[in-house]
């Protein structure tokens, strides 16, 4: 008979799970290391998923969401069938993709304030990347080994995000909103960068050893005193 799945003990699971993923990837990672990582042995970990390719998918289902799900209905979690994973990684990707903030200023045909528009764009952003790094570092780490993945996170999700907010950069720019930069996707791509490694890939500096509210106030700082030189940041 099957097993109910316990909150607590998923989530200890997935929490170590997605940890030891990030750090080694897919390939590299055996069910050891994260029976290790746990602190149980490792014939325990297939009480509750049947294999690796069912750990990873547990992973990537809860991993980049906003809100918690509840736990599986019965264990272990059986294998995925081929394909499944892509496709639960592509909807969750859509998901933590979803910036309404800078939705809302593509569609936005007057702007009142653009200063207090952009540090919106970039608070959410900051605040999101920092919120599902792991995550994020885990597919970026897998894409590096699996083809499949890395089609759905450097050419669609990534790659749209920045055409989105390029977009954005451009028009207010074009409009005179934002002071004119030497190309807007350009001054896009390194709002990104500089939010990515503040928010996330700081994390792997030694040197690195401010937070994250230190890390936002920098970025917004730049971003604001760049893009809106007649409004000083307080």
């Amino acid at each position: 008979m099957a097993r109910v799945a316990p909150p607590s003990r998923i989530d200890d699971l997935v929490a170590a799970a997605l940890r030891v993923f990030a750090r080694q990837g897919y390939e590299r990672t055996q069910m050891a290391d994260v029976a290790r990582e746990l602190g149980v042995a490792p014939g325990t970990l297939y009480r509750s998923v049947e294999s690796k390719a069912a750990l990873f998918h547990l992973v990537i289902d809860r991993a980049l969401r906003r809100a918690p799900l509840p736990p599986p209905e019965s264990l272990p979690v059986p294998t995925p069938a081929p394909g499944a994973t892509e496709r639960r990684l592509r909807e969750r990707l859509a998901e933590a993709m979803r910036f309404p903030r800078l939705e809302e200023a593509l569609e936005r045909r007057r702007v009142a304030d653009a200063r207090a528009e952009l540090e919106g764009i970039v608070r959410e952003f900051y605040e999101q990347t920092a919120a599902m790094r792991l995550g994020a570092t885990l597919v970026e780490r897998s894409a590096a080994e699996r083809p499949e993945l890395a089609k759905l996170w450097f050419r669609e999700a990534r790659s749209g995000f920045f055409d989105r907010l390029a977009t954005y950069v451009r028009k207010r720019v074009e409009r005179g909103h934002f002071a004119k930069v030497p190309d807007p996707e350009l001054a896009a791509r390194l709002l990104v960068e500089a939010v990515t490694w503040f928010a996330r890939h700081r994390h792997g500096d030694p040197d690195a050893t401010f937070d994250d509210e230190a890390g936002l106030r920098t970025v917004l700082h730049f971003a604001l005193s760049t893009l809106t030189p007649e409004e000083v940041p307080r």
